[in-house]
């Protein structure tokens, strides 16, 4: 069960990023798209099931959340995904401020896939 579960949370991860990219260059060039009510409710709906796959994994796991330094820099990592990430989508008031947004939120997203495969807070540069 365990196998499966981070199978699904790690395919979630990938539908996540892939939607937040497509997303994000919508917004950047301004597209009608972003107000279509699926891709309004959709990417609520896959990061609802990323997060709760993920609580699910630690609980499972018994992992002591507060003596895990890699899985707490893995929630800072998302609170950053997730700030950058509505600012390059909805709130960048310009091209250049959701350009910028969209970088960090990449950037954060690649800082929580390392923190999660190598399973250190240092993330790629342990």
């Amino acid at each position: 069960m365990y196998g499966l579960l981070k199978s699904a949370h790690v395919v979630l991860a990938i539908v996540t990023f892939s939607g937040f990219l497509i997303r994000a260059w919508w917004a950047y060039t301004e597209s009608l798209r972003l107000e279509r009510t699926l891709v309004r409710v959709l990417p609520h709906v896959i990061d609802t099931l990323f997060l709760l796959s993920g609580i699910a994994l630690i609980v499972m796991a018994s992992w002591p959340v507060l003596e895990s330094p890699w899985l707490l820099a893995k929630f800072a990592g998302l609170l950053a995904y997730i700030l950058f990430g509505t600012v390059a989508i909805r709130r960048g008031r310009s091209r250049r401020v959701r350009l910028a947004a969209a970088t960090g939120a990449i950037v954060a997203f690649v800082y929580v896939t390392g923190a999660a495969v190598l399973k250190s807070a240092l993330s790629w540069a342990a």
